[in-house]
């Protein structure tokens, strides 16, 4: 889900800008970040290829209202919000307890690599953060704000809520509970997205699966155990 959240760059000719070093951000993740876009990128334009060439194809060997009919059909089906995803994942590592919780409450969260890896500029404002993605070569952006929210419970145990809206839309919620056991730092990641999306995203979540667990390792992070659901039948399951 972590590509999803990129607010349709990549289908509208996405220009990405020098990075400004505004906020230091672990530079072996924003690698991996930048090597997922440069997977994701070329099959995202593929399906744009592949639906004009469909409406061409469809007008040279019949006429424009077939191929308009073509268009929209091809149109509805590639946005129309039948997906949605959940899933959770455990985390461990060797750093501390409180490095982590501060890891996770601060701009660059681990879980959210592929926002603030390739984003354009990453500002912090107490419990939000803003990363900006500029796109159409620089003249429209894209901004993904996150809200944090932290909650200490007994036996030391931390639970560091993420709530991520897009262009002032909601857009996914993650819920990491941290917790110190036999010499490790142990994370449990829950989350959901608060929107639905369509057909055009299958790309980015296909590319995001390879890439995802990367990102976590090389900020210091090894996945235990990963579950999670993306699919039209998640229409269709209770939230």
């Amino acid at each position: 889900m972590e590509i999803i959240i990129r607010a349709n760059c990549i289908l509208q000719g996405c220009f990405y800008m020098p990075y400004i070093n505004d906020i230091e951000r672990p530079q072996e993740a924003v690698t991996v970040a930048n090597r997922y876009l440069d997977r994701e990128r070329p099959l995202s334009a593929l399906v744009v290829v592949i639906a004009v060439s469909l409406f061409l194809g469809t007008y040279l060997m019949t006429s424009l209202l077939p191929a308009v009919i073509v268009a929209v059909g091809l149109l509805v089906v590639a946005r129309a919000p039948i997906l949605q995803s959940r899933g959770t994942v455990q985390l461990r590592t060797d750093a501390d307890l409180e490095t982590v919780v501060e890891a996770f409450t601060g701009p660059t969260p681990p879980v959210l690599a592929f926002q603030w890896g390739i984003a354009d500029k990453v500002s912090d404002e107490g419990d939000t953060v803003q990363y900006r993605t500029s796109y159409l070569f620089g003249l429209r952006s894209a901004v993904v704000t996150v809200q944090t929210q932290t909650e200490d419970t007994p036996g030391g145990i931390h639970r560091v809520e993420l709530e991520i809206m897009a262009n002032n839309q909601p857009w996914a919620t993650y819920t990491a509970t941290i917790s110190r056991q036999n010499g490790e730092t142990i994370v449990d990641v829950e989350y959901t997205s608060d929107r639905r999306f369509g057909l055009r995203r299958i790309p980015q979540q296909f590319f995001a699966e390879q890439y995802r667990d990367d990102a976590l390792t090389a900020q210091g992070y090894t996945v235990v155990e990963r579950e999670s659901h993306f699919g039209i039948w998640y229409v269709f399951s209770p939230v």
